[in-house]
């Protein structure tokens, strides 16, 4: 009898990552801006969650696509949360993400998601120019960038 094998999760391309943003973007709220984003965020533990921008009447109530993924993330996250919700585990670290804006290209992303994945230790960002994926790393779109660092009594 042989005992089944199981091979470690495929970690998607950048090009797959796009793909999958462009998905999310086709499932975004967009009637005011009729301006669709989608975003996929790799995860340290190989998984990758996607998210769309939700607009609203009231502007300022919109979410962008990756602060929709970010808050996903983290309502799925299996880790514990820790003190204060502080606990960073391989369900809650960004390595890289990727955003597409359907009538856009390249769409970076705005600067409170940049903020937002700095917060999540994202790496770097994928975007696609010319048809081509483009990856930046994450101090070249947030140099000195803000963070859980910079504060007193935290850690990176």
């Amino acid at each position: 009898m042989t005992t089944p094998t199981t091979s470690p999760p495929q970690v998607p391309d950048d090009a797959h990552l796009l793909d999958l943003a462009r998905e999310a973007a086709g499932r975004a709220y967009v009637p005011y801006s009729a301006f669709p984003v989608g975003a996929a965020l790799l995860l340290a533990n190989g998984e990758v969650v996607t998210g769309c921008n939700v607009e609203n009447a009231s502007y300022g109530l919109t979410i962008c696509a990756e602060r929709t993924a970010a808050t996903r993330m983290i309502a799925a996250s299996r880790g514990e949360a820790g003190e204060n919700g502080t606990t960073r585990t391989d369900d809650r670290v960004v390595v890289k993400a990727a955003v597409v804006g359907l009538k856009a290209s390249p769409c970076f992303p705005c600067g409170a998601c940049r903020q937002v994945l700095h917060e999540f230790g994202c790496q770097s960002v994928v975007v696609e120019e010319d048809g081509h994926p483009r990856a930046y790393s994450f101090a070249q779109i947030l140099p000195h960038g803000f963070g859980p660092a910079d504060l007193p009594g935290q850690e990176a």
